[in-house]
């Protein structure tokens, strides 16, 4: 069974930084198609970040972090990780990695993926 654990997460000024990872545990990543960060703010909806397709190596962001965030991978130690740099008082939100095995079609759907990890809490002040 797949597991996703998330890290990294924590509170910093507006203008920071932050590193977020997702380890993979009962599988490698190399099996999944595609991986994606979703994050969910206090009485919003959980909104698609970024995402990566494993056979090609793509990313794919949403407008509003584009330029800021990077997804990237880490083979050997099995993980994701979500760079997050220029963050913003609105970036706060528990973010959440997600992995679906099988070929889908939307990365910013949530129905398609069947693997999440419990998410971890990114605070931004102003």
């Amino acid at each position: 069974q797949v597991q996703l654990v998330e890290s990294g997460g924590g509170s910093v000024q507006a203008g920071g930084s932050l590193r977020l990872s997702c380890a993979f545990s009962g599988t490698t990543y190399s099996t999944t198609y595609r991986t994606a960060w979703f994050r969910q703010a206090p009485g919003k909806e959980r909104e698609a970040v970024a995402a990566v397709y494993t056979r090609s190596g793509g990313t794919v962001y949403a407008d509003s972090v584009k330029g800021r965030f990077a997804i990237s991978v880490d083979n050997a130690k099995n993980t994701v990780s979500l760079q997050m740099n220029s963050l913003k008082p609105e970036d706060t939100a528990i973010y959440y990695c997600a992995a679906r095995m099988r070929v889908g079609l939307s990365w910013i759907s949530e129905s398609e993926y069947n693997n999440w990890g419990r998410g971890t809490q990114v605070t931004v002040s102003s």
